[in-house]
């Protein structure tokens, strides 16, 4: 599936946001761009990464490149809402590709220091050298003519953040889901489902007309094609999770039942040891080839009955 959407922007202050679907992980990934100006930012692009084979590929990154380039616009920014566990960003190679700064999280810092014990490298990652930008909450900065704002949103990771980008376009990662599918987990380390739950009620605090684009999306029963984009009044009034006013305590108690049956994703062992490093891969060594440090027997994975 090769499935392409663009959100048109509104008239002044408000984003044009093309969103093209990976399939093999259900991301969402971002080109978001000011009409005025042409420029561009790039949002949780994906770098190809097979497990089976640990085999990498700039395909979908490649793809996104080809759309700037069609469309003439300049990339200002390349941008990631959080460390990823399920896909492999290609925050580093689309740097080298555009040389545009590349940009996370000030708290992927914290997020560092819990991986380097998991995995027992004490020098492992330094996001000061592999980011050019690490955005604390309430940042700003823009691309073209339209404002940016950070929210810092936790819960999904420690670290995660969302871009409010003009007047009417947020992109909140990991925290919301489509209304139909709810929320996103929490239980990764450094992971909160009482903190994820508050930082859906602030995403909630937007305009009612502020369209939300989320980091994933799987389809449903009922909805088999994948879908990326709610208003803030949508999510209020219809997510399957919180929608209506749903208590924390009972968003909490639902949240983590429903984690405890989820398995690790596929990848997520292999690819955070890229990730914070901005999607670089491991120096290659004397034979010339590169490896990866992979923990076993640290994550007990219960089976749903």
């Amino acid at each position: 599936m090769t499935a392409t959407s663009t959100s048109a922007s509104k008239g002044p202050g408000s984003a044009e946001v093309t969103g093209f679907y990976e399939e093999d992980t259900g991301s969402i990934q971002y080109v978001v761009s000011d009409p005025a100006t042409k420029k561009a930012a790039l949002i949780d692009v994906v770098m190809g990464f097979d497990p089976k084979a640990a085999q990498t590929d700039t395909a979908q990154a490649d793809r996104i490149l080809s759309h700037v380039r069609d469309r003439g616009l300049t990339v200002e920014w390349v941008l990631d809402t959080h460390p990823h566990a399920d896909h492999l960003m290609a925050s580093d190679y689309l740097r080298g590709k555009t040389g545009a700064p590349n940009a996370i999280g000030a708290k992927v810092a914290g997020i560092a220091e819990l991986w380097r014990d998991l995995y027992h490298m004490p020098d492992a990652f330094d996001p000061e050298r592999d980011f050019d930008r690490l955005f604390a909450d309430g940042d700003t900065f823009h691309i073209g003519e339209l404002p940016v704002r950070v929210m810092l949103s936790p819960g999904h990771t420690l670290g995660s953040i969302t871009y409010v980008v003009g007047h009417d376009a947020a992109f909140v990662h990991d925290t919301f889901m489509q209304p139909d599918a709810g929320t996103s987990r929490a239980d990764f380390p450094g992971g909160s489902a009482a903190k994820l739950y508050d930082s859906l009620q602030e995403i909630l605090t937007l305009p009612d007309d502020t369209r939300l684009f989320v980091g994933h999306d799987y389809g449903t029963d009922d909805r088999p094609e994948p879908a990326w984009e709610a208003t803030v009044a949508e999510q209020r009034t219809e997510n399957k999770h919180i929608g209506g006013g749903t208590s924390r305590e009972d968003y909490v108690e639902r949240r983590e039942a429903r984690d405890r049956t989820l398995p690790l994703p596929d990848r997520m062992l292999h690819v955070l040891q890229m990730n914070l490093r901005a999607g670089r891969l491991p120096e290659t060594e004397a034979d010339g080839n590169r490896y990866l440090k992979i923990p076993l027997n640290r994550f007990a994975q219960e089976v749903p009955e």
